[in-house]
Order: C-alpha cells, then sequence, then structure tokens
C-alpha cells in the first residue's frame, strides 16, 4: 500500500484534503476548521459525527461544532474555546502528509495547527496538535484533542488493574465530574475492568473525566473499533482537576477528549499533543467486560488490565 493525498469535495465543503493508504481515509476541512470530518476505512461508514444542519457551512457569527475531530483550548471557557473557526486556513501537502493552520484569532491570539500523518502499511493515523502563542502575553493552557464519534456507538474506557486493599492504603485513580452527570443514566455501565458509555437518542448530557494512565480508549460502532491512544506525564498538572482524559455524550455524538498538561506559553514559543489513531473491523460486538477483554487483547493487542 502507498499513501495518497487528494483535493476532494465532502459534506458541502468543495475544498478538502483526503489521505489514505488505500484502506483507510480520512478528510480534513480547509474551508473552515481545522476539522478532520471524516475517518474509516474506504466505502465504509464514517466513524466521526456529521452534524446535518452545519454541515458545509462557513461564516456563521456563532462557532459550530460541525462534528469530526478538533483542536481546542482547555480549560474550557467562553470566548477562548469557542473562538470562531469558520473562514479558510492553510493547508499543505508534505510527501509523509498533511498539514493545517487556523491562525490566532482575536480573543486568544493562539494558532492552532494540525500535522496528520498515516501509516502506509496499517490502519494507522497520527495526529500531532500544536498550540503556538502568536500574541505579546504569556497564555496558560492545554491543547485539547476531541474526537466527536458518529451516533449509535459506545465507549470502552480501560481501568487499572485491581489490586488488594493492603497493598495499597492510598487512592490510585482520580475522576472529575460534571454537575449534569449521573450515574442511573443507563448510558453508563460500571464495571470492574472498564467504563461504558453509549450513545444514544437521549437528550440530556453527561460526562466524566479521569486521569487515564492506560494510554488508550475506544468506540465500537457496530462491527467497527476505533482507538485512540495518547499519554499520561506522572506528576503533570492538567486540566479539570488533573484529567488526561474526558468523554461526553448528548443526542447527536458521543466524544472522546484526550488533554495535554497545562503550561504557560510565552509569546511566540509552543506546546504539542500527540494522539494516534487505530482502525478495526469485523470486531464481534462488545456487550460485557469479557467480550472487551477477548476483543481488545485479540484484535488491538492492547494492555488489558486484570
Amino acid at each position: 500500500m502507498s499513501l495518497k493525498i487528494e483535493k476532494v469535495a465532502f459534506g458541502g465543503w468543495p475544498n478538502n484534503l483526503r489521505l489514505t493508504n488505500g484502506r483507510i481515509e480520512a478528510v480534513v476541512t480547509s474551508d473552515v476548521g481545522p476539522r478532520v470530518i471524516r475517518f474509516g476505512f474506504v466505502n465504509g461508514p464514517n466513524l466521526f459525527a456529521e452534524l446535518p444542519d452545519q454541515m458545509g457551512g462557513a461564516g456563521e457569527k456563532e462557532w459550530m461544532l460541525r462534528g469530526g475531530h478538533r483542536l481546542w483550548i482547555a480549560p474550557e471557557d467562553k470566548p477562548r474555546s469557542y473562538e470562531l473557526d469558520n473562514t479558510p486556513i492553510v493547508a499543505s501537502i508534505a510527501r509523509d502528509g498533511v498539514r493545517v493552520v487556523k491562525e490566532a484569532g482575536p480573543h486568544t491570539r493562539i494558532e492552532k495547527r494540525m500535522d496528520l500523518f498515516m501509516d502506509p502499511r496499517r490502519e494507522r493515523l497520527t495526529v500531532v496538535h500544536t498550540l503556538i502563542n502568536r500574541g505579546r502575553k504569556p497564555f496558560a493552557l492545554a491543547p485539547w484533542a476531541v474526537s466527536a464519534m458518529a451516533p449509535g456507538g459506545m465507549a470502552v474506557i480501560p481501568l487499572p488493574a485491581k489490586i488488594s486493599h493492603a497493598a495499597r492504603l492510598t487512592h490510585n485513580q482520580t475522576w472529575s465530574l460534571w454537575g449534569y452527570t449521573d450515574f442511573t443514566d443507563q448510558r453508563w455501565m460500571l464495571g470492574s475492568r472498564y467504563v461504558f458509555l453509549k450513545q444514544r437518542a437521549q437528550p440530556a448530557p453527561t460526562k466524566l473525566g479521569m486521569a487515564q494512565r492506560e494510554g488508550w480508549v475506544a468506540y465500537q460502532l457496530k462491527n467497527h473499533l476505533f482507538v485512540k491512544r495518547f499519554g499520561f506525564v506522572e506528576g503533570a498538572d492538567y486540566p479539570d482537576g488533573g484529567m488526561n482524559f474526558e468523554t461526553f455524550t448528548n443526542e447527536q455524538f458521543l466524544e472522546l477528549e484526550s488533554l495535554a498538561p497545562m503550561t504557560t506559553l510565552a509569546p511566540g514559543k509552543s506546546a504539542q499533543h500527540t494522539e494516534v489513531w487505530e482502525l478495526f473491523r469485523n470486531v464481534p460486538r462488545i456487550r460485557t467486560e469479557k467480550d472487551a477483554d477477548r476483543e481488545l487483547r485479540n484484535r488491538t493487542k492492547l494492555h488489558v488490565a486484570r
């Protein structure tokens, strides 16, 4: 397989870049964004959400979610995080990938950049997210990579391996909950080795944050499995009470969000955050923790907590 990069129309926007190795494909907007608006197998479903009433739009007076994958500024704040991204951006093609750049906005003076590198031989895409301070003052922030997943699937979030009470007397997990989170909501399943969160047509939102040390989370849509890998730096200051991973869902989509540590960017300085995405198909439906153990171990070669 070899990498192919081409200009395509998609979702009502005429100017997008498509990366494919013949097996998987990613489509990146340049009329707005940047957004990775599609990620999936060639001729397969889009694993990312598409909000029909916002696709193809541009120039709106308010920020639009649209769907897909985006780069945001954490901690969440208005107008910092919601700076408009509905005008053309700079997109360039390199031999081994694509770079998209949104110029610094008036509220933050932070430039946003995403570099995408597709493995020519595997169903894998590496996305490097960069925030650059183009202003005159230091800016405290964390890069925040948000994937809005297509409706109807389920997030699979691994938990640390269990240890005995005598082995450690202090906590080994940190979670953050939002004021609208309700664990009686049947979209949640809190297990021994995993947390499952289903995306369903329920209007009430729900959200959970974790200090996620296992290094990955997954989303299953029918028989397709999306795996998002990212890091955790022990002792670093993460947003929202120490969270490097957050998940949110409502009636339209489910978000898998990874975050880098907080940093104060001096003028001209940058912060980076890297994710690796993998796709698998023909994965039997995961309904139980035993299913997750079997499918994640056998198909993705991930470390599974025991």
